[in-house]
């Protein structure tokens, strides 16, 4: 299992340009820590995590590191031109020297997005597919010619090309058809903070039956925190967790008016949703160095983990510094 840091360019402090260079410390200090790969992701319209423009964050993160992987968590294709995020993926693997990886989504559940973008949400995951089809030929072909539902062109051809001979890619999804356009195509999965177990289970399970070569790119994202005791990690975690519990909480009458029928947003056991505080801190990586070995020993048992991205979840950034040094010291040498 390789060890990533995801970056979701939290703005804790209603400063944006701090938030910015706060995730930045964390990336380069996990760099130095020998993390594998630094995810960032994609959100737009939200003064909470300040990374609408998320290729120019991995450009600047691309000139300063030089060794960890750089991987978009993810790409929300349905809202861009795919020969443009064609020709700009191909230039950025360039640029970090063949560190890309490129991660996918359909986008949500942040209706203002659809909305804002003019993309349906019925059209969001169909015009996702179709682009990374477009996008997967005009990476490595020439004289590209296109006929989709979405997107056609005729004869072209991007430039530069990519550096690697094949940009790994995964795809953020519960969803059977992407689940099944991934196994197909060998791109690998990608599961958010809030994938229950079940969840992650079910689509490696349906993604092995199509293709048992593959189903172990599985990148896990989880929230993160490590203390010398249970008690301390719990305490400066949870401002951060019920924080990301509140505001999810509110969009949930949106994604409800949407039909966004997302398996991992569901209500569990009738009632209780993903969001809800008791179930983020379970489903964490949150404790003493004992409590985060176990959780993570139980991730790589039950889901044959390729990365877990730790989502550093103090609001003070010397705290997550330390608690990324704890993890390489302490834990990770010992899952």
């Amino acid at each position: 299992m390789k060890t990533g840091i995801f970056c979701n360019y939290e703005n804790h402090h209603r400063d944006a340009r701090r938030a910015i260079f706060e995730q930045v410390a964390l990336v380069r200090r996990a760099e130095s820590l020998g993390f594998e790969s630094a995810w960032v992701t994609e959100h737009h319209f939200n003064d909470f995590s300040v990374s609408p423009s998320i290729l120019v964050l991995m450009a600047h993160l691309a000139g300063v590191t030089s060794t960890i992987r750089l991987g978009s968590a993810a790409v929300l294709l349905a809202f861009h031109n795919p020969i443009a995020i064609a020709e700009s993926i191909a230039t950025l693997d360039n640029l970090c020297n063949g560190r890309l990886l490129f991660g996918i989504a359909k986008g949500g559940p942040f209706p203002d997005q659809n909305k804002h973008f003019d993309t349906p949400t019925s059209e969001s995951r169909p015009k996702t597919l179709e682009a990374m089809t477009l996008i997967h030929k005009l990476l490595y072909d020439t004289d590209v010619s296109f006929s989709g539902k979405y997107y056609e062109c005729a004869s072209v051809t991007v430039y530069p090309k990519p550096l690697q001979k094949h940009i790994p890619v995964y795809l953020a999804t519960s969803d059977d058809e992407a689940i099944a356009f991934a196994a197909l195509n060998s791109f690998g999965l990608m599961g958010g903070a809030p994938f229950s177990m079940d969840t992650l289970k079910n689509n490696v399970a349906k993604y092995r039956a199509i293709n048992s070569n593959g189903f172990d790119r599985l990148m896990l994202a989880r929230f993160f925190f490590v203390a010398p005791t249970y008690n301390e990690a719990v305490s400066e975690a949870l401002p951060f967790l019920r924080k990301f519990s509140q505001r999810m909480k509110a969009f949930r009458s949106q994604v409800q008016s949407c039909d966004n029928n997302s398996q991992h947003l569901q209500p569990i056991n009738g009632h209780k949703t993903c969001f809800d505080e008791d179930y983020l801190l379970e489903n964490s990586i949150i404790g003493n160095v004992t409590t985060c070995r176990d959780k993570i020993k139980r991730f790589q048992d039950e889901l044959h983990l390729g990365t877990l991205a730790l989502n550093p979840c103090s609001l003070n950034l010397q705290k997550n510094l330390d608690s990324l040094t704890r993890y390489n010291q302490e834990v990770q040498n010992y899952v």
